[in-house]
């Protein structure tokens, strides 16, 4: 969900890593080389990352991408059975799903005794969330707008081939996996919206501009369509928002809100369940095709993991990027870093068994060396930005978002 200072600088600084003749060669499943240089897309997400303008991008410059192979969307469909017994039990049955109104003060009717816990249930709520700090308040806010996009994500996925709702009711385990999926993910950007709102914290209707400009932007991803592309991605960013969700609940222990801890903790908890989900069926198409994925690993980590949110704007526009001052925050305040993001390439080369794939072509080994290599790489990345961090002066920036005031954002 949300990329943070040095793990933005570290991430950009990845394009530099790749190796000589990475998409050459053929076969069916090429899956690295679209139909145009794909750094046209990296020069247009640079750009949206220095601009917080909320245009949409000129249609002139947009990419066309090949047709995904026919190999690839075979094997996504020939696990349909194995996505209704692996996948679909992992979604909560709505009956016992929590919501967000079980972790925010109790409504009720007016003159009832419940009525009159709710206003003081209310007072607690805001005398404990009095004690956050303005970078937890902040970090909160992006992940809470890029959960609130969630239209653009569900539309994203409609559109990859094999996997999307074709009818919008279809009974396909894969589209009811969707279906499910988005119907719980929709819960977080409620609860975080609401708990925000109760608060008096924040400025709601700048982040409300904020969400309505992200909305309105999109995400950019690179090969869209590409099932294969797409897990791989979902993985990623499921395990990330786990993190950072995480993360912030600890913060907020720390600073003696209690209810913020649990209610990031719960989300926290289905991403973890969504992760899982993914990752599982990303290691089955890893047995189906392991030439197909290492090489979609390698594009999409070639790619900097685009982060969903990139495209935030509050609308002011001071010709810097909102989603970069909010991640600097983050980073800074350990909500989610350029280490975490460096395990998490660790984490999936380890889990999907990367340096085990045999009988790869010339393509997928190079695929395999580059993935294999990355986390070491992000490592000393890491350091040396930290370095380079430590000898500067702190620098400040504001947020609408908390009324103008100023953050720590290096």
């Amino acid at each position: 969900m949300a990329s943070q200072g040095l793990a933005t600088v570290v991430t950009v600084k990845l394009g530099s890593l790749s190796w000589n003749n990475y998409s050459s060669g053929g076969g069916a499943l090429r899956l690295l080389s679209p139909a145009q240089p794909s750094r046209g897309v990296a020069g247009r997400l640079s750009a949206a990352a220095s601009s917080a303008t909320s245009a949409p991008v000129d249609s002139s410059s947009e990419l066309e991408w090949p047709p995904v192979p026919r190999e690839q969307v075979e094997a996504i469909r020939s696990l349909n059975g194995w996505v209704a017994e692996n996948m679909l039990p992992l979604l909560t049955p709505v009956e016992s799903a929590w919501q967000p109104h079980d972790y925010l003060p109790r409504s009720a009717a007016a003159g009832s005794e419940v009525n009159k816990a709710f206003t003081e249930e209310l007072a607690e709520l805001r005398a404990a969330a009095a004690c956050l700090p303005d970078d937890v308040l902040v970090c909160l806010v992006g992940n809470m707008v890029t959960e609130e996009a969630l239209p653009t994500y569900q539309s994203m996925f409609n559109r990859t081939e094999g996997v999307g709702d074709d009818t919008g009711a279809s009974a396909l385990p894969w589209a009811r996996w969707l279906r499910g999926w988005t119907a719980e993910e929709n819960r977080h950007g409620d609860l975080l919206n609401r708990y925000l709102y109760l608060t008096g914290r924040v400025d709601m209707r700048q982040v409300e501009v904020t969400i309505h400009h992200l909305l309105r932007n999109g995400m950019e991803m690179l090969m869209p369509k590409s099932p294969y592309h797409s897990l791989i991605y979902a993985s990623f960013q499921e395990r990330a928002t786990f993190i950072s969700h995480g993360h912030t609940a600890r913060l907020a222990v720390k600073h003696g809100d209690r209810t913020l801890s649990k209610i990031c903790g719960v989300v926290a908890a289905d991403e973890r369940r969504h992760e899982a989900a993914y990752t599982r069926a990303s290691a089955e198409l890893f047995d189906v095709d392991p030439d197909g994925m290492v090489r979609a690993l390698a594009y999409v980590m070639l790619g900097k993991v685009t982060m969903p949110g990139l495209l935030m704007s509050d609308g002011l526009g001071d010709g810097d990027s909102l989603f970069a001052r909010f991640s600097a925050v983050a980073q800074r305040a350990g909500v989610y870093t350029a280490s975490d993001y460096g395990d998490m390439v660790e984490h999936f080369v380890r889990r999907w068994r990367v340096a085990d794939l045999g009988g790869l072509s010339g393509e997928g080994r190079r695929a395999q060396e580059y993935v294999c290599g990355l986390a070491p790489k992000i490592r000393r990345m890491e350091e040396l930005a930290h370095r380079r961090a430590a000898r500067g002066e702190p620098v400040m920036a504001r947020f609408s978002w908390i009324f103008n005031r100023a953050v720590v954002v290096g």
